[in-house]
């Protein structure tokens, strides 16, 4: 089987580049994030033709996470039991404009489905902002949550793959330059320790081999020609029950599909499992 993830940055704006990527990549799972649209107005016709299945849970402008499947769709879950709500999120810049109230439901960050044998978990972790902001509590809650919602069927023994955008660097390795993160989110003792302890329920990390540099980075900013100078993190992860980690015969860093016009800030992870 062939999986991958890839945080799009808007399905809409995306599309062709996405469409090509599947004809080229051929993955048979694939998990998207930020795809920004709503669930029943995600664009499934080009993946349907290519036959895939479609499983997606958005809000419209902001959040949005996937699943594509060509080995079977069922017992789809979209978000998770104690999914925290979002905090009131300030208007930014302006200290004259009110705060923005906070969701009434959980933000679309979260879905589940099960792939032929495979369990798969799509998710967009809160960015977290700043360390003073209400967003960095609000996203290690999140976390919290998610161990505690997936905990029962990573304990299950089946096939397991939770993967996506975590927005956490797990070691200082994963960034190009620790000292450039002082203070900043992404980078803390309490972000890394909730993914130890999402791992410590019988994941393994899935570190994907670098097509370049040897520096397997899957996020630079658009800003500076960072990408050009590989100025990147590893924020973008694939977490494997032991078995299955132990089956991978192949992963990497499709760093091509971050090159061109218009492309995603992300780059998507392939990994091959011999199941």
């Amino acid at each position: 089987m062939r999986f991958a993830t890839w945080n799009v940055n808007s399905v809409g704006a995306r599309l062709p580049r996405l469409e090509q990527w599947l004809d080229l990549a051929q993955p048979d799972v694939l998990c998207l994030q930020e795809t920004k649209c709503a669930g029943d107005a995600f664009p499934s016709e080009g993946a349907v033709q290519r036959g895939y299945q479609v499983a997606a849970h958005g809000e419209g402008r902001w959040n949005g996470v996937a699943i594509l499947s060509r080995v079977g769709l069922e017992q789809i879950s979209r978000g998770f039991p104690g999914e925290p709500l979002a905090p009131p999120a300030q208007a930014d810049g302006d200290p004259t404009l009110l705060e923005v109230p906070g969701s009434s439901a959980p933000e679309a960050r979260a879905i589940g489905a099960t792939c032929g044998s495979l369990r798969v978990w799509s998710v967009y972790v809160p960015n977290g902002r700043t360390l003073d902001s209400p967003q960095f509590p609000y996203k290690l809650a999140w976390l919290a949550a998610l161990r505690a919602a997936v905990e029962p069927e990573v304990r299950s023994g089946d096939p397991f793959v939770i993967a996506g955008d975590f927005n956490v660097a797990p070691t200082d390795e994963d960034v190009w330059d620790p000292s450039a993160f002082i203070g900043s989110t992404h980078v803390t003792d309490d972000e890394r320790r909730e993914l130890a302890d999402l791992r410590a329920l019988g994941l393994e990390d899935v570190r994907p081999r670098a097509l370049k540099h040897g520096t397997p980075y899957t996020y630079w900013d658009y800003r500076a020609g960072m990408f050009h100078k590989n100025q990147g993190m590893r924020i973008d992860l694939v977490y494997a029950s032991r078995p299955e980690a132990s089956r991978v015969t192949d992963a990497y860093v499709d760093r091509e599909a971050r090159k061109g016009k218009g492309p995603s800030d992300h780059a998507p992870i392939v990994v091959d499992l011999d199941l």
